[in-house]
């Protein structure tokens, strides 16, 4: 984990960047839905918010048990998850994606090296642990950034 304190950093940052990023993206097109099965900026922005505390309390299970066992969490699957994000306002989404990673933060200052080292199981992947848990929150917030970019300003044939 040479890299943990890159990572705090990114993830400090994380919520300046989108709402940066989000506040330059022309409101008529927060709703645009570009193709079936696609989500809207708007939901993208919401998933962000609404999946963080689910990563704190994995990241919770980190620090209280040796090695967690957890359930994949995949959008739109099962009877009772929605196939797209519930729509918030975005800037109800940008204060709880900052006040969570906040939390999420305070609580990755605390562990010590013992939880840094745990591993997990998680059906989904080959190899789990807290390093990756920790890098995969980044990468998620970067990744849906992303695509909210290539939603906004990719012209139709060569939207993917």
């Amino acid at each position: 984990m040479k890299d943990i304190v890159e990572l705090l950093d990114g993830l400090r940052q994380a919520p300046r960047v989108l709402a940066s990023f989000v506040e330059t993206i022309p409101a008529v097109k927060l709703d645009l839905r570009r193709g079936e099965g696609f989500w809207t900026i708007a939901e993208h922005v919401s998933h962000l918010a609404q999946v963080q505390p689910m990563l704190l309390g994995r990241l919770e299970r980190f620090t209280e048990e040796e090695h967690p066992r957890f359930v994949p969490y995949i959008p739109g699957a099962g009877e009772e998850e929605p196939h797209t994000p519930v729509r918030m306002a975005i800037d109800q989404a940008l204060a709880q994606f900052a006040n969570i990673r906040t939390q999420q933060v305070e609580q990755l200052e605390k562990v010590d090296a013992d939880v840094q080292r745990r591993t997990a199981t998680h059906p989904e992947y080959a190899h789990y642990s807290f390093y990756i848990l920790v890098r995969h929150i980044l990468m998620h917030d970067y990744w849906h950034m992303y695509r909210m970019e290539e939603l906004w300003l990719t012209r139709d044939d060569y939207l993917t």
